[in-house]
């Protein structure tokens, strides 16, 4: 294996018309991926790997002119310490910005590399067409800001970030309330029921905890496994999943913890019961709060809708524990 300051003018010819075809295959990978939800993003991408086709072309052209028509097979990973680019579009929650940020650092990348070792190299011929490849990608880093300021209008900029707000509330901010929501109020009927039946903060606690980590893994798996996200666009399952079972859980460990007060506590009973009340009321204040900002429901109808649901759980689970 050689250093990039070792290869020949031909190589290094070769190896930055390599380099560009793949370039131009990751951006209209990227392209592809965003063209359902993001299409002025993705014709941003399609530009660039138009120009990173046409530098193709350009190269290939010189090279043919100087070397001949047949090109050695050498590849960024057959250069030693040469740039390698990271395989982020197998990664199935690449997302807009993570796709921009990766393009940015691929074409600084670049540069900065050709950059080095043109300062490194003295062969003066190799030096001028380091160079030359340099300005190449400076030129791509330029051209990426003109194509954003043609594709990304003010008008496709707020559809793409309506469309960005969309797509969050369907993979986080649903299945995160689904579970909230569940987790708060599920839990209200066996925790207040064991608490009135057993008036002993500990056996609470426990069912409490029993309950609530429970309810997070089932509905955990139901999230993850009611649908796969490819016609919905709802992202990972396993994440939506995640994230369902994890604020699930959060709803109902948030009013078990007051059980945590030792029963040798005067009135402990009491006492725990109280902060749990409360607990529970800023829990279906943070739901209503959430569907409020995410759903675009008003917040007296969802908090109407949220309270009236757990107070009639509470009440039935108090009411089954006095029994």
């Amino acid at each position: 294996m050689k250093a990039l300051s070792e290869l020949t003018e031909r190589e290094v010819v070769a190896l930055a018309i390599a380099n560009e075809e793949e370039d131009s295959r990751i951006y209209q990978a990227f392209a592809d991926r965003l063209r359902a939800n993001f299409p002025s993003s993705a014709d941003i991408f399609d530009d660039m790997a138009g120009e990173e086709r046409d530098h193709r072309n350009s190269l290939y052209a010189f090279y043919r002119s100087r070397f001949g028509e047949h090109l050695p097979p050498i590849r960024r990973e057959d250069v030693r310490g040469f740039f390698k680019r990271r395989a982020v579009w197998w990664n199935p929650h690449l997302d807009l910005d993570k796709m921009r940020r990766e393009a940015e650092l691929m074409e600084l990348q670049a540069a900065s590399f050709y950059e080095q070792a043109a300062q490194a190299t003295l062969d003066v011929g190799v030096r001028e067409l380091f160079m030359k490849l340099a300005e190449v990608e400076r030129g791509h880093e330029r051209k990426a800001s003109e194509l954003h300021d043609v594709h990304l209008t003010e008008d496709a900029e707020a559809a793409e970030e309506e469309t960005r707000r969309r797509l969050f509330v369907l993979q986080y901010v649903q299945p995160g309330l689904a579970g909230l929501i569940d987790g708060s109020v599920s839990t209200l009927a066996p925790l207040f029921a064991a608490a009135f039946a057993t008036h002993s903060n500990k056996e609470t606690f426990l069912v409490g905890l029993a309950a609530s980590v429970g309810a997070g893994i089932s509905m955990g798996l139901t999230e993850a496994l009611s649908d796969d996200g490819r016609i919905t666009g709802r992202g990972s399952p396993w994440l939506r999943g995640l994230i369902c079972g994890l604020m699930t859980a959060a709803g109902g460990i948030g009013h078990t913890l007051p059980y945590l007060v030792p029963d040798s506590w005067p009135n402990a009973f009491w006492l725990a019961t109280s902060i749990a009340a409360v607990v529970v009321a800023v829990e279906l204040v943070a739901i209503s709060w959430i569907r409020t900002k995410y759903m675009d429901t008003p917040f007296l109808s969802a908090t109407y809708q949220v309270v009236v649901g757990g107070v009639l759980v509470l009440l039935a689970g108090i009411f089954i524990g006095s029994a």
